[in-house]
């Protein structure tokens, strides 16, 4: 194992030490506490890697994963639960009444902005899911569905089909640029591929690696310049 392979695996053990298990995805019917209460309360199941537990949930995160993008997670959460009063989550059910009923629809969403955008991924990614089934889909085939990029593939594959996808965000970037282990100007699949060649962990522990990098991030990667009073990382800069 070589240094940096080593460093990335430390890392992981020292924010897992430093914030606990974070217990992501959040969901709407689970009363789980949130262990550091930084952003949302509820729907946190710590240790618990049996989640998504049924096709409601598992859609719930896709849903999710369309809504978050460009936006804070209350929002989705609102949105989430707006849907969640009309209709149940299901392709069919939310392609049918995102379909019919369509102002209805983009109200329920619009605190998650960029409406007309959103709504239409959602009802793009309804139709693939009827398409495909109980099948668990490539990354390939979900990159083909418009809306459907490379964080929001990752996000879905992780967190509702329990894939192992290493899902990279701007945190991720921040911290890990900040460093030394990436260039902050490297693209999307260049991290991707970094942590999955050094990182050592299941889809549990790839879970918990990106929810600790936001986690630390919010903490300390917010405000320009990032990381400089990182005292919790600042060890295993190179």
């Amino acid at each position: 194992m070589n240094e940096t392979d080593n460093n990335i695996n430390l890392i992981y053990a020292k924010l897992l030490s430093e914030y606990s298990y974070q217990g992501w995805w959040p969901f709407l019917d689970h009363e789980g506490i949130n262990p550091t209460k930084t952003v949302a309360i509820n729907g946190y199941h710590p240790k618990d890697y049996n989640f998504p537990k049924n096709g409601y949930q598992k859609f719930e995160v896709i849903l999710g994963s369309i809504l978050t993008q460009n936006t804070v997670w209350p929002s989705v959460e609102q949105a989430l639960t707006n849907l969640n009063k009309l209709i149940e989550f299901k392709p069919e059910s939310i392609l049918k009444f995102a379909t019919g009923n369509q102002n209805e629809f983009k109200e329920a969403i619009r605190c998650a902005g960029f409406v007309n955008q959103k709504a239409s991924y959602i009802k793009n990614i309804s139709e693939f899911y009827i398409d495909s089934g109980d099948e668990i889909p490539s990354r390939k085939d979900l990159l083909s569905v418009k809306g459907i990029g490379n964080e929001t593939a990752d996000s879905i594959l992780l967190f509702a089909h329990k894939q192992k996808q290493f899902k990279v965000d701007a945190y991720t970037k921040r911290i890990f640029s900040y460093l030394g282990y990436i260039n902050e100007k490297d693209n999307y699949m260049v991290v991707k591929n970094f942590f999955e060649n050094n990182f050592n962990g299941d889809f549990s522990k790839y879970q918990e690696y990106h929810a600790l990098i936001v986690e630390h991030a919010k903490r300390h990667y917010s405000k320009k310049p990032y990381g400089v009073n990182d005292k919790i990382l600042n060890e295993f800069k190179i």
